[in-house]
């Protein structure tokens, strides 16, 4: 049973596991705040450091009518976040349900932590109830939200005097450049110094960081860190929406603090209308913290992701996946053309052979496209000879899908085809059905756009017997619809949610289905997609040079086992060329592509041994945590460096040698400091002009390379002497 553990005016509420501390102040005549975040002990002393004055509200909430006091651009300072008052606290194992209450407007918001036991982080959202009061003097008959909060904090500001103690880590993301990181001071984020003491409202600068409409990571990557200067402390989040987001740092009087949101009426046009008895969710988030910097968090944050994954049977068998796009058949697939590809596929030892797009139309189809049947010009003896060829080899079959879009061509928008679609079935704004690039937008709360998707899914896998869908989107739909009376961000939100539900359908249909997460490359990147689906595409980058920072930066934002770097070597290029184009999917999922049946007996056999190496990472893969010795990649980095640490007291290390770079290069593996260490080619199985020397006192490897670049190499590491697991997982508890 629930347990009760204080009532208002108790002063302090520490709660956690053996990782992880949380501690909140409470108050009568003030609102909850998170005052302690760290490791149990540490945290609560670094607690006393917040005076009162400093303590940022847990919660932030604004309605029409209710804003901010002092106004201004930034998420914090709402009036009904401060009248706040907590009524109630409530543990279950592993979780902790904070409830406040507006006696003025009569909202309750409930805060709610999911801790993930020996991880040192928690998954944490806000349920909003309304239930005015009359003796409190509430008669309105509804409320409009216009922001609410998923989680606010001040409490890193425990681990330094001020924000000149820490950095942020972000990523910029965009189409074929995914994953660029960067790492700024905060006051070069864009926090100005200013006199505090002598202004008579506190600091309003912010650092704002958001992403809008249905790419989730149209711009930027929703997982960034906070990092002391001092290296002994590190904040990490990701936001679990597959829509808009947002983080917000700034100061306050003599404070700081994180926000972190989901879409918002001032970003994305989102507000909710609430009556007596309706309650409104916000979109969750992860947190973790860890006694060290960037590689340490973040290997914190690839448990907390494998454990809010819905892993199903299916996905522990991580198939080796060819697609016939990149670099190859570029969306015109044929029986022709695909005969062979299949062949060549099988023979280099893959599992599942995908047909990428163009499938369906015998012409130019980007506008024409919903109905989702094989193409008879392209198949003449139909589809199924393909298919058939694909499972002669023993692999599965898979199809490219944008099931989300209907092209403004397509007789299922079209009204005179007499198969249309109802308007209802389509995002719309003011009774005018949106189209952007060519295609309408299925609006996935409406039952007929529902079925449209379902049926189609379904027939592919009945009567092709399609066991992976690369499904992809490839158009971003703008603020939302605003059908149904809801704000356009409502609407949107709404979908997003929808499109959820329909993916777990499909799943629970077809169990043994697969889908990759695709949306022009890396544009939906988010736990709320990647938590069900099977494998993420990182990118539709076309050069395996400009590839290598998007491979090694890829586990930052994803789990190592969900990400596919697209490996596509090209028939007559140099040797050290195909090298490098395969080294960009060995730690990660490799996503094979290209002209496999031109290349001759050698290209294969080396294609072959990728394949082959590929496999025996993915034996530890799951347990594995990334390391980026040489730090996360900046775009135009010359060296470039990517590791696995895996279970058994050895790591593999990717590098990548690309044009510019010197010739030698000084490799930090500071877990191995004072112990001797073995180093061996790992892919291919042998130097070829790369050799490397270990300095035990120093724990660094220095790697020499006399071959012209670009040239990469997969090394694995093992020390002689036991050493700790990457990180301790749940399972281990």
């Amino acid at each position: 049973m629930p347990e009760e553990l204080g009532r208002p005016g108790d002063d302090v509420l520490v709660w956690g596991d053996d990782a992880l501390e949380l501690v909140f102040a409470i108050g009568r005549d003030a609102p909850v705040s998170l005052i302690g975040l760290g490791a149990p002990g540490t945290s609560r002393a670094g607690a006393a450091v917040l005076a009162p004055a400093l303590r940022q509200p847990l919660v932030e909430i604004s309605a029409f009518g209710h804003g901010r006091f002092p106004g201004g651009f930034r998420n914090v300072d709402t009036v009904i976040g401060a009248r706040l008052r907590h009524e109630s606290h409530v543990v279950e194992e592993h979780t902790l349900r904070i409830r406040q209450r507006d006696e003025e407007t009569g909202l309750a918001v409930t805060s709610v932590f999911e801790v993930t036991p020996g991880v040192g982080g928690f998954r944490t959202w806000s349920e909003v109830s309304y239930a005015p009061s009359p003796a409190g003097g509430v008669e309105a008959a509804s409320i409009v939200l216009d922001f609410v909060s998923t989680f606010a904090t001040g409490a890193f500001l425990t681990e330094a005097p001020d924000v000149d103690g820490f950095q942020l880590a972000s990523a910029a993301n965009d189409w074929v450049s995914e994953g660029r990181w960067s790492t700024r001071s905060l006051r070069d984020s864009g926090l100005a110094r200013i006199d505090r003491d002598l202004q008579h409202h506190p600091p309003r600068s912010r650092i704002h960081v958001a992403d809008r409409g249905s790419w989730s990571s149209g711009e930027h990557v929703p997982t960034a860190a906070l990092l002391a200067e001092s290296g002994d402390y590190a904040l990490a989040w990701q936001i679990e929406h597959n829509g808009p987001w947002g983080f917000e740092i700034g100061e306050t009087r003599h404070g700081a603090y994180l926000l972190l949101t989901g879409p918002t009426d001032q970003d994305n046009q989102w507000s909710v209308r609430l009556r007596p008895g309706d309650s409104f969710t916000s979109v969750p988030a992860s947190v973790v913290v860890a006694s060290g910097g960037m590689d340490e968090v973040l290997s914190r944050m690839t448990w907390q992701r494998r454990a809010v994954r819905h892993v199903r049977a299916a996905d522990r068998r991580l198939p080796v996946v060819f697609n016939d796009y990149m670099n190859t058949l570029m969306g015109d697939p044929t029986t022709e053309k695909l005969l062979p590809l299949i062949d060549a596929a099988a023979a280099a030892g893959v599992d599942i052979f995908c047909i990428d797009a163009g499938w369906y139309a015998d012409g130019s189809w980007w506008d024409s496209v919903g109905e989702w049947r094989p193409a008879a010009r392209r198949f003449p003896g139909g589809i199924e000879e393909v298919i058939d060829r694909i499972r002669s080899h023993g692999m599965v079959a898979g199809l490219w899908l944008e099931p989300e879009v209907i092209g403004v061509r397509s007789p299922l928008a079209v009204a005179s085809s007499g198969r249309a679609l109802p308007d209802s079935a389509f995002f719309s704004r003011g009774g005018v059905r949106l189209a952007e690039h060519g295609r309408h937008l299925l609006d996935l709360r409406d039952p007929a756009a529902r079925g449209h998707v379902d049926a189609v899914v379904d027939r592919l896998v009945a009567d092709y017997g399609i066991g992976f869908i690369k499904m992809d989107d490839n158009t971003m739909t703008g603020p939302g619809t605003d059908a149904g009376g809801l704000a356009p961000g409502a609407g949107l939100l709404e979908h997003n949610r929808a499109l959820l539900a329909v993916i777990d359908g499909w799943q629970a249909r077809h169990p043994e289905l697969l889908i990759e997460s695709c949306a022009s490359g890396a544009m939906r990147l988010d736990q709320a997609m990647l938590s069900r689906l099977h494998l993420q595409s990182t990118s539709d980058q076309q050069d395996p040079v400009m590839y290598a920072t998007i491979a090694a930066a890829a586990p930052a934002a994803m789990l190592p086992e969900q990400a596919g770097n697209w490996a596509y070597p090209v028939a007559g290029s140099s040797r050290e060329e195909m090298v490098f184009a395969l080294v960009n999917g060995i730690l990660g999922r490799l996503y094979l592509s290209g002209y496999l049946n031109r290349m001759t007996a050698d290209e294969q056999a080396l294609v072959r041994a990728a394949v082959d190496a590929h496999r025996r990472v993915l034996t530890t893969i799951e347990r594995a945590v990334p390391f980026w010795p040489l730090g996360l990649p900046a775009w135009e980095t010359p060296w470039v460096a990517l590791g696995l640490r895996e279970p058994a007291g050895s790591a593999l290390v990717s590098l990548w040698r690309r044009p510019g770079a010197a010739d030698e290069v000084v490799i930090p593996l500071p877990f191995h400091r004072g112990e001797e260490i073995e180093v061996e080619a790992f892919f291919p199985d042998s130097a070829d002009g790369w050799s490397w020397r270990w300095d035990a006192a120093a724990g660094e490897l220095a790697v020499t390379v006399a071959v012209p670049a670009p040239t990469a190499r997969v090394l694995r590491v093992t020390w002689t002497s036991p050493a700790p697991s990457p990180e301790r997982t749940p399972d281990d508890q």
